[in-house]
């Protein structure tokens, strides 16, 4: 084909991928048909400035993805995109440069792509909540939410405390859902243009939310211990990001926890550069980890997150921040902003689940379920390389040769099983590799799916690609 050049001007991430994303998408919108040859590698390469190494990863890459197929001396040809494991009219999964998730679980695939809290019954305890609040609370139902009631702050403080941190009612924002409050002071305590600092892997909606609103991404490396306080402070220097997002207790993806040292390390180095830290403790809440939270060491610069989506309910976007009292009232307008408002009947349902104890009782249930479907894992991938906790509802795999993170994942799909690659999980352009998924245990409504799906995953383990036919 001569005449074909590719529209690299959106997306994210390596060059190389986005070529390969950006082929994908001609292949599907019919530009480049069946038995369409691609351009030479050093034809391509010299036409939008790269080096034919990149040219030929992205190749690569979509050969992996069974769209194409390369021969020494007659080239690269588009295939046919169909494949013997998945049904006519059932979609093929998709390939998105800003998140890999489908929106609607195709009938007879098991969601490992979710960790919020199984469900343990909880729904009984917050039908007589919902229906209390109506009944004592008609007004505020009907109007916009104007006042928050001290109890709703006090319920933050009570939620949010572990370990030696305590946060005073004072210090404490309600808002929808962890991700909310994360967003709100980043919003409030940044400013467009500013560098925010985030691991090369971690919860991306982040990253993303804050490149809708202006903010640059600044990549800090970490290891299987977490982030590396050396490059934090190399980034601090180079870059002076205002801000950086961090899960020191049980990082998604990866179930890294920072020790003792490192975090006193991050404290003094983000006081050295004036960084505001942002610590999301969403998934420390449901350890028994005793390492004290990052604010313990710089309470004057850091904001703690979290709420009740992975322990007691999802639905009910329930979350609160702790920061700094003088931080308090910018950040409470800055989620007013983004949010529109927090609903009453949402908080006041939050605030009762956790000051009546009855949350504290749900993420008890939910951590024996999680616990136990944990074991499952446990058992059924004994010999492969992994990370797993007790009381968290995800698993990191780490892929054997020859796999790759988004092959596996579009083997997983064909086979019934939606899981993440690591994609999923990078915040910005990163050419760091790591051979890895994350899936969940907590969204199948029986353990018996849980086992059933972790069974698919290691069938395709034990198999590696050669049991694995993407071409149909």
């Amino acid at each position: 084909m001569t005449n074909w050049l590719p529209d690299l001007s959106a997306g994210t991430g390596p060059l190389y991928q986005r070529l390969a994303d950006r082929i994908e998408a001609d292949i599907d919108r019919g530009v480049l048909g069946p038995g369409t040859k691609l351009p030479p590698q050093r034809d391509l390469a010299y036409d939008i400035g790269a080096t034919v190494g990149t040219i030929g990863r992205a190749y690569q890459l979509l050969r992996e993805r069974g769209l194409v197929s390369g021969e020494v001396g007659r080239g690269t040809y588009v295939l046919e995109r169909h494949s013997a494991n998945t049904p006519a009219g059932e979609p093929a999964l998709p390939s998105h440069p800003e998140g890999t998730r489908l929106a609607v679980v195709p009938a007879g695939k098991l969601r490992f792509d979710s960790t919020a809290a199984p469900d343990t019954g909880q729904g009984g305890a917050i039908t007589e909540l919902l229906t209390q609040i109506a009944r004592e609370h008609a007004y505020e139902i009907a109007s916009y939410t104007r006042d928050f009631p001290q109890h709703w702050m006090e319920a933050g403080s009570l939620w949010l405390a572990r370990n030696g941190f305590r946060p005073s009612p004072d210090s404490i924002v309600p808002t929808l859902g962890t991700h909310a409050a994360v967003m709100a002071a980043i919003a409030a305590l940044t400013a467009p243009g500013d560098y925010i600092a985030f691991e090369h892997l971690t919860y991306s909606q982040v990253s993303r939310s804050a490149g809708l609103i202006g903010r640059r991404i600044a990549l800090v490396g970490s290891d299987a211990e977490g982030i590396d306080p050396e490059d934090f402070e190399h980034v601090c220097a180079q870059k002076h990001p205002k801000m950086m997002f961090l899960m020191p207790t049980v990082q998604n993806p990866t179930l890294a926890t920072i020790d003792v040292g490192r975090r006193r390390d991050i404290a003094l180095i983000a006081r050295e550069y004036n960084v505001l830290l942002v610590e999301d403790d969403l998934y420390g809440g449901l350890t028994d980890d005793k390492t004290p939270l990052l604010a313990e060491f710089a309470p004057e610069r850091t904001i703690v997150a979290g709420g009740l989506s992975k322990s007691v309910s999802a639905g009910v976007r329930g979350g609160w921040l702790s920061c700094p009292p003088a931080y308090r009232h910018r950040i409470q307008v800055a989620h007013k902003m983004l949010t529109g408002g927090l609903p009453f009947l949402l908080a006041e349902v939050g605030a009762r689940l956790v000051l009546s104890g009855k949350a504290h009782e749900i993420r008890r249930d939910s951590i024996r379920e999680i616990d136990a479907r944990i074991a499952v894992v446990r058992e059924k991938l004994a010999g492969f390389a992994f990370q797993a906790r007790d009381n968290v509802p995800f698993v990191w795999l780490t892929l054997p040769d020859p796999w790759l993170s988004g092959t596996f994942k579009k083997a997983s799909f064909e086979n019934g099983v939606l899981l993440d690659d690591e994609d999923e999980f990078k915040a910005g352009r990163s050419e760091q590799v790591f051979h890895g998924v994350r899936f969940g245990v907590s969204a199948p409504s029986q353990r018996g799916e849980v086992a059933r799906g972790v069974e698919i995953i290691r069938r395709l383990l034990e198999e590696g690609r050669a049991g694995y036919d993407s071409f149909g």
